[in-house]
């Protein structure tokens, strides 16, 4: 098999690229965007780091990042499994990208730009659930945002079917990765129970 190792021969694959594509690139967040953005309640967060890259998924019951300007949002670190693999990532390097959704639109938005984690307590304070804070905020420097080609989504068909029956579970891929010492029905069985008393 024989692999691309230059980017005139990549490009020698494709035609160029549309005008819309690159006029749809800001620097900043737009209105429009913003609106967009704000409408969100899951993404895709992409870093990289010393250990390599990492594809983290945020959710919240409300915008999943806050906008505090149109060249700054942040995105409250709510209760995980404690890897930390993206936010050792931020620490270390900084890079960043994230991939807005939002159900039933067929288009995403992407932001790229530079990550930096605070533990500041006035603003850990202003993201606060009753007694609940979070243990740090991700604050991402806008570099870019465009909207993203609604192709995937489209060909995908994202939104409009449901292909989860018969999947493995969590359990079941637990007691798979770890032949068996964890995970199975047990662990299932109690698992949204769990995380519903835990989500931030």
């Amino acid at each position: 098999m024989d692999f691309i190792d230059g980017i005139a021969g990549l490009e020698a694959l494709y035609g160029a690229a549309s005008v819309g594509s690159q006029r749809k690139v800001a620097a900043h967040l737009t209105p429009s965007y913003r609106r967009w953005i704000e409408a969100s309640r899951f993404c895709i967060v992409s870093t990289i780091g010393a250990g390599g890259t990492d594809g983290s998924p945020r959710g919240d019951d409300g915008p999943v990042v806050r906008v505090l300007d149109p060249k700054t949002l942040a995105m409250p670190d709510w209760r995980g499994n404690n890897r930390l693999d993206s936010l050792r990532n931020i620490v270390t390097d900084g890079r960043i990208s994230l991939i807005f959704l939002v159900p039933g639109s067929q288009i995403m938005v992407r932001v790229n730009g530079a990550a930096k984690l605070t533990a500041d307590a006035g603003l850990r304070g202003s993201f606060g659930r009753d007694e609940t804070l979070p243990a740090t905020v991700v604050v991402v420097r806008v570099d870019e945002v465009y909207a993203q080609c609604s192709r995937a989504v489209m060909r995908s068909g994202l939104w409009s079917r449901d292909d989860a029956a018969g999947l493995p579970t969590l359990g079941d891929i637990l007691a798979d990765v770890t032949a068996g010492e964890m995970g199975g029905g047990d662990y299932d069985a109690d698992w949204e129970k769990r995380s519903l008393a835990a989500l931030w």
